[in-house]
């Protein structure tokens, strides 16, 4: 078993600055690839930033030159650097992490989810 724990949320003015955290625990050596997914209320959860264990990242056309994901191996932590935030990023932010391969946003191959961590960009 595989636990996610993410941290770092928060309100923010647009403009401004956030990091988000997400601990991995147990079982981590059977996720292959991770991810930041984000919900806002009444939208479908939406891919935000993926990230391969060779550090290569993905990012969806939204956040790109904006956020940043990385991952710390040695401490089991992915982060997302989040700048230059709108009103638009406010939203639920999950980390996920999956065994094997697919679609960068298919959310159904995604094993293993955090509970979330609230972001809210507001003036």
């Amino acid at each position: 078993q595989v636990q996610l724990v993410e941290s770092g949320g928060g309100s923010v003015q647009p403009g401004g600055s956030l990091r988000l955290s997400c601990a991995a625990s147990g079982y981590t050596n059977s996720i292959y690839f991770m991810a930041w997914f984000r919900q806002a209320p009444g939208k479908e959860r939406e891919g935000v930033a993926a990230i391969y264990p060779s550090g290569r990242t993905y990012y969806a056309d939204s956040v790109k030159g904006r956020f940043t994901i990385s991952q710390d191996s040695a401490k089991n932590t992915l982060y997302l650097e989040m700048g230059t935030l709108k009103p638009t990023d406010t939203g639920m932010y999950y980390c996920a992490g999956r065994s094997g391969i697919g679609a960068y946003w298919n959310v159904p191959t995604y094993n293993y989810w955090g509970q979330g961590t609230q972001v809210t960009v507001s003036s």
